[in-house]
C-alpha cells in the first residue's frame, strides 16, 4: 500500500485526489491546502476544494499560510511516512525540507507537455498562444519552478472552439487518470527523463488587464482571449458607456475595410471589425448587471447599434 501526502488547493486539484482515494493500493494519509478565504457577497471564509473533499473523505488536513521553516507542518510531514507526496496546484514554494521527506519521490501533476509552459497559467497561456495542443506531465518536483524531470505525459489537442472551461476540466480529469497509472511504475522504479531545456517557455500568471479586449488586434488573437476566459470570468470590452462581457463568438469569413472595434451588422450578433480587417461575430455575451445572454436577445433591448464602436 502506498501512503500519499496530497497538496492541492482549487477544483482542479480534486479529481486526482479522487483518483487517490478510490485507488485500492494507494491510502491517502494527510492532505495540505491553503488556508480557508474570504468569498462571496458575505466574504465568508471559505474552505478550499481540495479541503473540502479531504474532510468529506475523513482525511486528515492541515492549512498553513506558509511552508518556510514551518516546523510544525514538517513534523506533520514526517510522521506520515510518506511514499509519495503528490502536489497538484498547490499554489504555494515548498521549501527543500519538506520535499526531501517523501520516501519514493515529490510529484507533481502539471497542466502542460514540460517544458512548455512551465508556470502559473500553462492552461491560458496555450490558448492565447494559439497552440494546437497541450497535456499534463507527470514530473519529479526540485527547487526549479517546474523544472524536474518528466515520467509521463498525454497529449490533449486544442480544437479551433476549446475554451479555457473546456481544457481545465479535461486536463484535470486527464491528470487524474495519468497520476493513478504512473506512482505504481514510479515506485517499481520507473525514472524520470531530464527535460529539453531548449523548448522552454514561461507561463506567467494572469492579471485583469489581459481581460480586456483590444480590438486593434487581428481576429484570431481575438476569438483566443474570448475563448480563454469563457465562459467565466469573460473577456470585457465596452460601447456607449457600459462594459460588456464577450462569452462567445467566432471568426467570420469576410472582411471589412472599416475602423477597429465598429459594429457593421447585428442581424445574428454583435459582428465586429479586427485589426486585421477581419470580422469577430459576438455570440453571447453579459451585460454589466445582468445574466449572461445571446447577443441577439442583447441587441432587442438595447441602444446598440451599427456604426457604434466597442473598445
Amino acid at each position: 500500500m502506498l501512503r500519499i501526502v496530497f497538496a492541492g488547493t482549487p477544483g482542479f486539484s480534486v479529481p486526482c485526489l479522487e483518483g487517490l482515494l478510490a485507488h485500492p493500493d494507494m491510502a491517502v494519509v494527510g492532505v495540505i491546502s491553503q488556508p480557508d478565504r474570504k468569498s462571496g457577497r458575505g466574504m465568508k471564509l471559505t474552505p478550499s476544494a481540495v479541503k473540502k473533499a479531504a474532510l468529506q473523505a475523513g482525511v486528515d488536513v492541515i492549512t498553513p499560510h506558509t511552508l518556510k521553516n514551518n516546523q510544525e507542518a514538517l513534523h506533520w510531514l514526517e510522521d506520515k511516512k510518506a511514499d509519495f507526496l503528490v502536489v497538484v496546484a498547490f499554489g504555494m514554494i515548498l521549501p527543500p525540507e519538506i520535499l526531501h521527506v517523501a520516501r519514493i519521490a515529490p510529484i507533481n501533476v502539471h497542466a502542460s507537455l514540460l517544458p512548455r509552459w512551465r508556470g502559473a497559467a500553462p492552461i491560458e497561456r496555450a490558448l492565447l498562444a494559439g497552440d494546437k495542443e497541450t497535456g499534463v506531465c507527470i514530473m519529479h518536483m526540485e527547487e526549479g519552478l517546474d523544472t524536474g524531470g518528466i515520467y509521463a505525459c498525454k497529449t490533449l489537442p486544442i480544437e479551433v472552439h476549446t475554451t479555457g472551461s473546456d481544457l481545465w476540466f479535461a486536463l484535470a480529469t486527464l491528470g487524474a487518470q495519468l497520476l493513478v497509472d504512473t506512482l505504481p511504475k514510479i515506485a517499481k522504479g520507473l525514472a524520470c527523463v531530464p527535460q529539453d531545456e531548449q523548448g522552454m517557455t514561461y507561463a506567467k500568471k494572469l492579471n485583469n488587464d489581459e481581460r480586456v479586449l483590444d480590438w486593434t488586434k487581428p481576429a484570431v488573437a481575438i476569438d483566443r482571449l474570448v475563448r480563454c476566459f469563457s465562459p467565466k470570468p469573460g473577456a470585457r470590452t465596452h460601447t456607449e458607456g457600459k462594459n460588456l462581457k464577450i462569452i462567445k463568438g467566432e471568426v467570420l469569413e469576410h472582411c471589412s475595410d472599416k475602423a477597429a472595434g465598429k459594429i457593421i451588422a447585428t442581424h445574428d450578433g454583435l459582428d465586429v471589425v479586427c485589426g486585421d480587417g477581419m470580422v469577430y461575430r459576438i455570440i453571447e455575451l453579459q451585460p454589466e448587471g445582468k445574466k449572461a445572454m445571446r447577443a441577439t436577445d442583447f441587441l432587442r433591448g438595447a441602444s446598440v447599434v451599427v456604426g457604434h464602436h466597442l473598445s
